[in-house]
């Protein structure tokens, strides 16, 4: 069975298509990277399989569970689904620990002292350990980032999504996230990325999607994708990404 499942899932906001009739598996362990031009659905693919936006019409299945609008439906799925934004949302007023610990207390219920060793593991998967005591104002913003991921992995979750989370970071940040994904990925965590780094892409993506026009237009191995890109519309965006 696979992880998520989306069968004919379409999304309009008032007259503007979205997501067109999408059909997408991802299998347990799947590094998913999904790529295309702003405006072409990708971002609203992601918040709709983490129940942040509602479908019109199709079906979305993770982890065996038909996702919903039901409170104790969307709150099993959070607890099996972490999503990392562009903006790293963390509390300003909270430590790094506090910021971390807060999903598995608050969230799973977990005592602090449990709490607290997860986020002691998360902090030392993003390679942040010392850390644990700052306040985000003090951090980096490829560090805050970090810390967003280990908030996520905190939870432990079956599936990780990540959403455009180097865009807003300077180039010489962009490389210390993109090794903790890296790492991530070599571990076995199903993720499912939207991102304009290629290189990343090529490297530790299972697969490739190009949306376009609120449709998956063309999907397939990483070396298939950027190599031999089959369409048009691929063509014209790899040149245009890959020229900078």
């Amino acid at each position: 069975m696979p992880l998520v499942a989306l069968r004919n899932i379409s999304k309009r906001y008032g007259r503007h298509v979205v997501l067109d009739g999408v059909d997408l598996e991802v299998e347990p362990g799947e590094v998913v990277a999904v790529i295309g031009r702003s405006g072409s659905g990708k971002s609203t693919l992601l918040r709709c399989i983490n129940g942040l936006e509602t479908i019109d019409s199709g079906e979305i299945v993770v982890n065996g569970r038909r996702v919903g609008r039901e409170r104790a439906a969307l709150r099993a799925l959070h607890r099996d689904v972490g999503m990392v934004f562009q903006s790293y949302n963390l509390f300003p007023h909270l430590t790094v620990e506090r910021n971390v610990t807060l999903g598995p207390t608050v969230g799973k219920g977990l005592p602090k002292g449990d709490a607290k060793r997860l986020a002691r593991e998360a902090l030392e998967a993003v390679e942040l350990a010392d850390k644990a005591a700052e306040y985000p104002a003090r951090l980096s913003g490829g560090q805050q980032q970090r810390v967003a991921i280990a908030r996520a992995l905190a939870m432990q979750p079956q599936l990780l999504l990540f959403d455009e989370i180097t865009s807003a970071l300077d180039p010489e940040l962009i490389g210390e996230v993109i090794r903790v994904l890296e790492k991530l990925a070599q571990e076995g965590l199903t993720m499912v990325l939207v991102t304009h780094e290629m290189g990343f892409a090529r490297s530790a993506a299972s697969r490739i999607l190009f949306m376009h026009a609120g449709r998956i237009w063309e999907h397939g191995a990483p070396t298939e994708m950027l190599d031999r890109p089959r369409t048009p519309e691929l063509q014209s965006f790899l040149s245009a990404v890959l020229r900078f």
